[in-house]
């Protein structure tokens, strides 16, 4: 009885590991940004205002990407 237990309770805890796991990040490039990004924090705000949860500057010309999960 202790041996089904513990299996059924390590199989719920390997389940919830793997839907955690699973979690996506989605990007799309800010609207509203003006100019290079130059710091990831400007980003967020802005992005967060655009009804994200986040954002960071990203490439070569330096745009700000706004990030959520899928």
């Amino acid at each position: 009885m202790a041996t089904k237990s513990l299996f059924t309770f390590l199989f719920t805890l390997l389940l919830i590991f793997v839907s955690v796991a699973e979690a996506r990040v989605c990007h799309s490039q800010s609207h509203k940004y003006q100019g290079p990004c130059l710091r990831d924090h400007n980003c967020a705000l802005v992005c967060r205002n655009e009804g994200f949860s986040g954002g960071d500057c990203k490439g070569f010309r330096r745009r700000c990407f706004c990030t959520r999960l899928c």
